[in-house]
């Protein structure tokens, strides 16, 4: 017997007025997996992770995380998964463990501090622990978001476009996070404009456009959806430094001969 799935979703439309979002979008992501939605803006994503965190009620189809049903069991879906949004959702006024210990409190954790600790000791943050998130870079606050959503230990974390803004190198510390997460047990839905970030990090991907999965699979998967590639010699004009190197060593040792340009 097959482990129920992490996620299910099964003909999932939504639509606001006579604009289509979402027009019958099927996927199913395994435990463990990080699966990556690809799509340009507006091509439904966000609201596919609304739909899936409950924040937004679908028009038709299902939706399942972990075998709870997203429109009639909400609450199970709620205590059983996090989400990271486009933005880093930290206090700038507390410090990052003054923001852990915050968010075990309101999920009504036991030792709220001994969690933030350990959480801190994860995200290699222990020694900034004290200092003001105000005093972050990018990349440590969204460390320290990440670090908050896992408090309570949800299977499933959903991170919409979790780089957006970053740079290359907080890019690069958010996707060692994830990897860990992964690693762990955890299952990630993963939204992001960013290809390289699906080809780095991604069990899985699908492509969502207007509404519609058009791909999914591996990536190996989607490579063989085009055909081998092929040699093309293209004739490539010389740059001024391989004009200078040609020239120079034309002299043999010997002081080149000099070109004289004159000005009209």
């Amino acid at each position: 017997m097959n482990p129920t799935p992490a996620i299910e979703i099964a003909g999932l439309t939504k639509s606001y007025g006579d604009v289509h979002v979402l027009q019958g979008v099927d996927l199913t992501i395994e435990k463990g997996n990080i699966f990556a939605l690809l799509g340009s803006n507006g091509a439904g994503k966000t609201t596919t992770v609304k739909i899936l965190t409950t924040l937004l009620k679908a028009d038709g189809g299902t939706a399942t995380v972990n075998g709870f049903d997203v429109a009639t069991q909400a609450d199970d879906v709620r205590g059983s998964i996090s989400l990271t949004g486009q933005f880093a959702a930290v206090d700038e006024i507390l410090t990052a463990r003054e923001n852990l210990i915050l968010i075990a409190k309101l999920r009504r954790q036991k030792n709220p501090g001994a969690i933030a600790d350990e959480l801190l000791a994860r995200f290699s943050l222990t020694e900034a622990g004290n200092r003001k998130v105000a005093t972050y870079s990018g990349g440590m606050r969204r460390r320290v978001d990440i670090a908050m959503s896992l408090i309570g230990n949800p299977s499933v974390i959903f991170l919409d476009e979790p780089t957006t803004g970053l740079d290359p190198e907080a890019r690069l510390e958010v996707w060692q996070t994830v990897k860990e997460l992964a690693d762990g047990g955890t299952t990630v839905l993963l939204t992001t404009q960013y290809l390289e970030e699906a080809e780095q990090l991604a069990d899985r991907i699908a492509i969502l456009h207007e509404g519609r999965i058009i791909a999914n699979g591996t990536l190996a998967d989607l490579k063989a959806m085009f055909p081998p590639a092929k040699k093309e010699y293209v004739e490539k004009q010389p740059s001024l430094e391989d004009i200078f190197l040609a020239i120079t060593s034309k002299s043999n040792g010997k002081p080149a001969s000099t070109t004289t340009v004159k000005e009209s």
